[in-house]
């Protein structure tokens, strides 16, 4: 059976792991808002995958923290650090400030996003939604087509 120390520094290694997950998470959101800022749609498809990928191993890390440190446990957190690794405390802060800057990222690009999705939409439906009855100016075939109703230019 482990022993009760080597349960405690299997658990810190697992923390430590999670934080150094959490920081690179939060500085893929920061890269996502900067392109999605900048309007960058190839850098935004790259960060897409790896985003995901990175936001599943967080879920997963976060699974089995619970799962060994809190399970058949009415503790939380705070009060296992307190109990079994008092001096990593301000490790588990900064992994709690670090997800809620996750979530304050990830939310604020959500609203880019659903702007941008917006803009676009109005803007299709000015393009498509115009009057018949209003001057094309160009023809099917991407030429000109300027209709006028009055003389042609050079005549008379």
């Amino acid at each position: 059976m482990h022993s009760h120390a080597a349960v405690n520094q299997s658990a810190i290694q697992q923390l430590n792991n999670e934080l150094v997950a959490l920081r690179e998470f939060v500085s893929l959101l920061a890269s996502e808002q900067k392109s999605l800022l900048g309007n960058d749609a190839e850098s935004l498809l790259k960060l897409s995958e790896t985003k995901t990928q990175s936001a599943n191993q967080l879920m997963d890390m976060a699974k089995s923290r619970r799962e060994k440190l809190l399970a058949n446990s009415k503790e939380t957190m705070e009060t296992w650090m307190s109990k079994h690794a008092p001096d990593k405390r301000p490790m588990w802060d900064e992994i709690c400030k670090l997800a809620a800057e996750a979530q304050h990222l990830n939310s604020t690009n959500g609203e880019l996003i659903s702007s941008k999705m917006r803009n676009n939409q109005q803007t299709l439906n000015v393009l498509f939604n115009s009057p018949k009855n209003s001057a094309h100016l160009y023809g099917p075939d991407g030429q000109a087509n300027i209709n006028s109703s009055g003389r042609h230019l050079g005549s008379g």
